[in-house]
């Protein structure tokens, strides 16, 4: 045998050693010693958009945003029921606070936009405390058109630009 025959043999019988149980660390330590693959949490990672108490699950999972129409600041059914969805996740974890920022398209002036932006926000904040989330956890914003999420004078763009959307933060007292 030569020399690189042996080294990758050497290398593959590591290799396949590596592979051994993977509770060698313990009874459900996983095999990252967090209990990965082990109980009700099996491979949840903290903070991770897996983890239902994680700002990623509420974003990705939950949905951080509700769109309006032209012109309104009312909620649709489609809105209601992802606010609902986030009245849920902010009363279960409650060491979070939400700052609510309204947003409107590019048509119409600053002034105006901003105004409906307001409006849109306070919309979303209302109906996340008819829903029982605490008012002292949720503040507004509001952008107007200021920070478009797209960019084009077509309705496709105005329509995903027409939002209140949800950013959620640690509370001080955490």
């Amino acid at each position: 045998m030569t020399y690189l025959s042996k080294a990758l043999m050497i290398a593959a019988a590591l290799g396949l050693a590596a592979c051994t149980s993977g509770d060698r660390f313990g009874a459900g330590s996983g095999a990252d010693g967090y209990g990965a693959g082990a109980g009700a949490n099996a491979g949840i990672v903290p903070g991770s958009a897996n983890d239902p108490q994680s700002p990623a699950y509420f974003n990705q999972t939950i949905g951080d945003r509700v769109l309006f129409l032209v012109d309104q600041s009312s909620l649709t059914p489609e809105a209601q029921a992802t606010l609902d969805a986030q009245a849920g996740w902010l009363m279960t974890n409650s060491d979070y606070l939400a700052v609510i920022e309204g947003h409107a398209d590019e048509q119409g002036t600053r002034e105006y936009n901003i105004a409906l932006g307001a409006r849109r926000a306070n919309a979303t904040m209302e109906y996340l405390i008819s829903k029982g989330v605490a008012p002292n956890r949720l503040k507004i914003i509001s952008y107007g058109k200021e920070r478009p999420v797209e960019i084009c004078s077509e309705e496709s763009c105005y329509a995903k630009n027409r939002r209140a959307v949800t950013v959620i933060s640690m509370g001080l007292g955490s």
